[in-house]
């Protein structure tokens, strides 16, 4: 019963670890998606830009057609070279940025498909520990009415004596004596001790551990 409540216990615990699994999924392609999309908004930007700087590159070329002197003419050309090269350095960002969104178009894709299969692997696990829940409630109820039947046939001072070493040794109240030492804490009894306790007649507790000590007779081989 220890076990079963110990189990129980944990599964408020085990519930939000599955709730966590799934929003970090989610938390994932909502990152991806954030990343593409500021590559976008910068691409964008960039190719206002460029817009901007193909009007001025038109506007000097207007002009080109309109100077009357060579300093007129190599002033505009020099804005003409300056905005050409301003564009081009553009132009290669904007490709950049391309390559880029690619790569983190993927991503994101891929991020969607993880999170798709974490919430399959997420509920078929909250599935599974729905029905640990009701197998274990199930089963608490069983050994409930068990141990109030053969409460009913023991004697009220060692189903107490039960209940006290339960309690302080996580649920676990007997051990087995085997070559006179206790299985559980391996401390050593004397021989007069073992001796009382091979007969199982009585209660016995484990001078260390202070848990009831039983012994299982070993059972004989079949001949081959």
């Amino acid at each position: 019963m220890h076990d079963a409540r110990h189990r129980l216990a944990e599964e408020p615990e085990r519930a939000k670890a599955l709730d966590a699994r799934f929003e970090a999924a989610k938390q994932r392609l909502a990152d991806a998606k954030a990343r593409l999309s500021e590559n976008q908004n910068a691409r964008r930007g960039i190719e206002k830009d460029v817009a901007v700087h193909q009007g001025r590159l038109s506007k000097f070329r207007e002009q080109a057609m309109a100077v009357k002197t060579n300093q007129e003419y190599h002033a505009v050309q020099k804005e003409i070279g300056f905005a050409q090269g301003e564009i081009k350095t553009l132009e290669d960002k904007i490709l950049e940025l391309m390559v880029e969104a690619d790569e983190l178009n993927a991503a994101a894709k891929r991020a969607e498909k993880a999170l798709a299969d974490e919430q399959k692997a997420v509920e078929a696990d909250r599935k599974a520990l729905q029905n640990e829940t009701t197998e274990l409630n199930v089963s608490l109820e069983r050994m409930g009415r068990e141990r109030e039947a053969l409460a009913k046939a023991l004697d009220p001072a060692a189903l107490a004596t039960f209940d006290l070493v339960a309690k302080k040794r996580n649920g676990v109240a007997v051990a087995e004596a085997r070559d006179a030492i206790c299985t559980i804490c391996h401390v050593r009894m004397r021989p007069q001790v073992f001796n009382n306790v091979r007969r199982n007649d009585s209660i016995i507790q484990c001078d260390s551990c202070q848990r009831i000590l039983y012994f299982a007779a070993a059972v004989a081989q079949p001949a081959r």
